[in-house]
């Protein structure tokens, strides 16, 4: 099908909650995408950081034809091998307790509100829900994500919104304190805000944050739903601040493209969750847990090491290309943010890019790049090259 023809069809059928760019995707290989009519893009979005092996990884593909050959569903009703190896592999590496699966960082993140709500309820009786997150933060999609969300401009059209959140300024501990209270059972971070521009908190802060919730007994939570996964140069973000949370949500990246999240928890709340207080359908999809197994046998300390070197080389040539439009740099792993200046946004930026034939992502004010962790230096220069021409 041509672009004309998708378009026509998206346009008649689909509900438009997303501007898309004029591209048809068509096929891909690791970090470099064709589209309907042929041309090809250097490709720094990974599908807002789900591709973290690439596109069309042939060790990933092995695996979720096998599977999907052998079994594609059989529901939480019964066991299953993959979802239970999935889950040995994150907590081992993790060093935590218990997972529960997902489909979405949103779901994950619901998840993990329930099981801090629950683990409050179980030890303290109602009227301690309140989970404290951070402004300029963003937690998801749903009613519930949504509010949890430290942003004004998602707060509007969905009233009524869940009750039982506050929030604090990133990095200002005494914020924190500030809007505690005995009804207070958690607090919500996200190790790098994403969405609202690539920033990353203070390792003193979340330390703070960490010892805050020890005292208080309130639960630490951490979104790691596009920090995880190998993004920052670590398995997990929190594994670079000297912290383990109690409980961390995690997707995009774990199945290199399937629907696969969850929850992992700590000894403190790893028995929380029992028959019939939570649950999703198709969490722990063998075929998706097949993937993630995969996923999680790649992302070794070598690769991880390679991970690091290759954002610190894409940090390296954009400040060497000294382009006006672009300021500065920030983030972890290959997970960054590029502030943008002058009479151009980033949105305009960003299209004059993809019409360059270089995918790349917005997050608050700036650019923001997620490429595929197996991304080449080859490809990497592509699209450093189409950047620095295109912006110039």
């Amino acid at each position: 099908m041509t672009l004309e023809e998708i378009k026509a069809l998206d346009d008649q059928y689909v509900m438009h909650s997303y501007g898309r760019f004029p591209v048809a995707v068509d096929r891909g290989e690791n970090a470099t995408l064709w589209d309907t009519e042929g041309r090809a893009y250097i490709d720094f979005t990974a599908g807002i950081g789900v591709a973290s092996l690439g596109h069309a990884d042939q060790g990933w593909q092995r695996a979720v034809a096998a599977q999907a050959a052998k079994l594609a569903h059989v529901s939480n009703l019964f066991y299953a091998a993959p979802y239970a190896q999935a889950a040995q592999k994150l907590c081992t590496r993790a060093g935590m307790s218990k997972v529960m699966f997902g489909n979405s960082g949103a779901e994950a993140n619901e998840a993990m509100i329930k099981l801090a709500r629950k683990w409050s309820f179980d030890k303290y009786g109602k009227g301690r829900g309140t989970v404290i997150t951070l402004r300029n933060s963003f937690h998801g999609r749903t009613i519930t994500t949504l509010a949890a969300t430290g942003q004004d401009v998602f707060h509007n059209y969905f009233f009524p919104f869940t009750e039982g959140f506050r929030y604090a300024d990133a990095n200002d501990l005494d914020s924190v304190e500030a809007v505690a209270g005995h009804d207070v059972c958690a607090v919500m971070v996200e190790l790098v805000q994403g969405e609202g521009g690539v920033l990353p908190l203070e390792e003193k802060f979340v330390q703070g944050v960490a010892r805050l919730c020890a005292q208080r007994d309130w639960l630490f939570l951490v979104d790691e739903v596009q920090t995880g996964v190998g993004r920052t140069g670590a398995l997990f973000a929190f594994q670079r601040y000297g912290i383990t949370p109690d409980a961390v949500s995690f997707a995009k990246g774990i199945a290199n493209g399937l629907p696969f999240g969850g929850v992992m928890a700590g000894e403190k709340c790893g028995e929380v969750f029992t028959p019939g207080t939570h649950g999703t359908t198709f969490g722990g999809n063998p075929v998706a847990a097949a993937a993630a197994c995969y996923v999680l046998d790649t992302i070794d300390g070598e690769f991880l090491a390679r991970v690091e070197e290759k954002g610190a080389y894409l940090r390296e040539q954009i400040a060497a290309m000294a382009l006006p439009c672009l300021g500065e740099i920030r983030g972890l792993g290959m997970m960054l943010g590029v502030e943008v200046k002058g009479e151009r946004t980033n949105k305009e930026l960003a299209a004059r890019l993809v019409d360059h034939g270089l995918l790349i992502l917005t997050a608050g004010p700036g650019l923001r790049l997620l490429p595929p962790l197996t991304i080449t230096k080859e490809e990497m220069d592509r699209g450093l090259g189409i950047m620095k021409e295109t912006l110039s």
